[in-house]
């Protein structure tokens, strides 16, 4: 560091070796004794050593941090930038000390602390605060909701009492309380101990501000509550709001959840036709039907009445659905059902067919492909795909399910995508490889194994892709969904056109390549099947139907 000096001095006794002494947190320097006579050298001004003391006591240099300057003395004049250098870093690191911006050193020399610092600007945040219109009420209405939301620690008449004093506080405000993320709490918490007509109150007092709470991170979780909570007048109320807005509000990223969750869950049929339309695009948002008039969002039936529409239908749905899923935005029922619409409205080959579904095989990751699989039209429509595809676009749609059979199996509408696959896929060995390790759980331990297996069969939806291949009429008793028998009708339809393998040797393939796991399985377990109807069902199915050559390990 500048300010400290090396003297080197080859006549020294000691080979010119030097040494430091601390003192006081000083470093000094003994200086090597010279015994011959030379030119007495220049001492070095005492200011310059004063200078070199106060740096090294105010910034408290340790002896392994020093810059040591090996010149001779002659050629000190040449440090002088240096020390000028390193002087002014010093000042400024004071300056930012006193700021309070360096470390705690000089706050103590200051006289501050850094508890009275702290103390300082929690003051200073509660001045903010009580500085904002109606800080004091909601102060009180944070408090009266500290109580509240502990349920089983307030009484029945306490809790009256503070319902009441809550409602005093917020009635005629509001609007004023949702746009906080703190605040809406409380009026999430008066929803839910609100009598019916207060809750009517509070939606008509937020009556043409929901699309801006349904894109609040915090306020959109109140539009749940009141429709949870809400009778359909309240629903009424909320869900005409988002005609006109549904483009917007699903390409953003906090209302495009909510109201896809009002579309799949709570809206009526009139309504949900409603914000379907304003996906065919601006024409349906604008122009309205006439009173009286159905509203549709059929649309097959929209082109059938207006064919000139068809082009900038399709193109304006196309584009909005491929924006969506390039946001990853794949997860929305309302996604799904326009995807299908789009879909259906194709001719089979075409070039919009083939722009679908390699809209769907583009997604390296199979977001859109597995999130398609567990809704009733998303469903659909991959079993459509599956059907109109040719061998290779089947294999890498199959691929997309990799470590997702066991969850299509157990869900209602996924596993409408695994019968389908057992029932158009040629390359048997292809789909038994792909399916049967993780619905069969052939990679676990045999304990393991079959301990899972025995939950699958006797789950009455779980149970149905592990017997499909064995049961024989599967749609007269083991698939009893209406609507999973009309897609697997409307599969097997398609299948004639587009598969070559004869569909008895198909499902005996099948049959071969699962027999071996589930014969082991009854062997092991059979007195656990024998305890469920669907366990002696299953036993039934399999011994009648697996290979004969595997039959007599049982």
């Amino acid at each position: 560091m500048a300010g400290i000096k090396r003297r080197f001095d080859t006549a020294d006794g000691r080979d010119g070796k030097r040494t430091k002494v601390k003192d006081g947190g000083r470093v000094n320097k003994n200086k090597p004794v010279v015994e011959s006579k030379s030119k007495s050298k220049k001492p070095q001004p005492k200011v310059e050593s004063s200078e070199d003391d106060e740096e090294e006591e105010d910034f408290n240099f340790s002896e392994e941090g020093v810059d040591v300057d090996d010149s001779p003395s002659d050629s000190e004049d040449t440090t002088q930038p240096q020390k000028l250098k390193t002087r002014s870093k010093g000042l400024n690191s004071s300056e930012k000390q006193a700021n309070g911006t360096g470390g705690g050193a000089l706050s103590v020399k200051s006289g501050t602390s850094s508890k009275e610092s702290h103390a300082k600007q929690k003051a200073l945040a509660q001045e903010r605060k009580a500085a904002k219109p109606n800080s004091d009420l909601i102060a009180r209405s944070k408090k009266l909701w500290e109580r509240l939301r502990r349920k089983s620690h307030v009484p029945l008449e306490e809790r009256k009492k503070l319902v009441a004093e809550l409602y005093s506080i917020i009635t005629g405000r509001v609007k004023e309380f949702v746009f906080k993320h703190d605040s809406v709490r409380v009026i999430q918490t008066a929803l839910k101990y609100a009598t019916p007509q207060q809750r009517k109150d509070i939606a008509k007092e937020l009556k043409g501000n929901y699309c801006s709470l349904a894109e609040s991170k915090y306020a959109k979780f109140l539009i749940g509550k009141l429709l949870v909570h809400g009778d359909s007048e309240v629903r009424d109320i909320i869900i005409p709001e988002f005609y006109g807005h549904v483009k917007r509000l699903m390409r953003h990223p906090e209302a495009s959840w909510i109201v896809d969750d009002i579309y799949r869950t709570v809206a009526t049929a009139t309504q949900r036709a409603m914000l379907l339309r304003e996906w065919y695009g601006a024409e349906f948002v604008v122009f309205r039907p006439a009173d009286g008039v159905p509203e549709t969002a059929d649309l097959a039936e929209i082109i059938s009445k207006n064919p000139e529409k068809r082009g900038p239908i399709m193109k304006y749905l196309h584009e909005f659905t491929n924006h969506l899923v390039q946001k990853k935005f794949t997860g929305f029922t309302m996604l799904h059902d326009a995807m299908l619409q789009y879909f259906l409205n194709t001719t089979p080959g075409s070039e919009e067919a083939a722009e679908l579904v390699q809209l769907i095989l583009g997604d390296e990751e199979g977001d859109l492909a597995k999130n398609l699989a567990f809704t009733k039209s998303g469903a659909r429509l991959v079993s459509l795909c599956f059907a109109y595809s040719n061998a290779k676009d089947r294999k890498l749609l199959l691929r997309l399910y990799r470590g997702t059979m066991k969850m299509l199996a157990g869900d209602v509408n996924g596993q409408v995508v695994l019968l389908t696959a057992y029932e158009v896929i040629d390359d048997t060995k292809l789909s038994s490889k792909s399916i049967f390790p993780e619905l069969l759980n052939q990679a676990s331990t045999a304990e393991a194994r079959h301990e899972e297996l025995l939950l699958q069969i006797i789950d009455l939806t779980a149970r149905i892709p592990v017997l499909y291949p064995f049961a024989e009429d599967t749609t007269r008793w083991l698939v009893t969904d209406p609507d999973h028998k009309k897609i697997l009708d409307e599969v097997l339809a398609i299948r004639s056109q587009t598969s070559k393998k004869d569909p008895n040797t198909r499902r005996q393939e099948l049959v071969k390549a699962a027999s071996p796991t589930l014969l082991e399985f009854i062997a092991a377990s059979a007195d656990s099947l024998v305890e469920y109807s669907f366990g002696c069902q299953f036993i039934t199915e399999v011994l009648f139907s697996a290979d004969a050559h595997l039959r007599g390990g049982c």
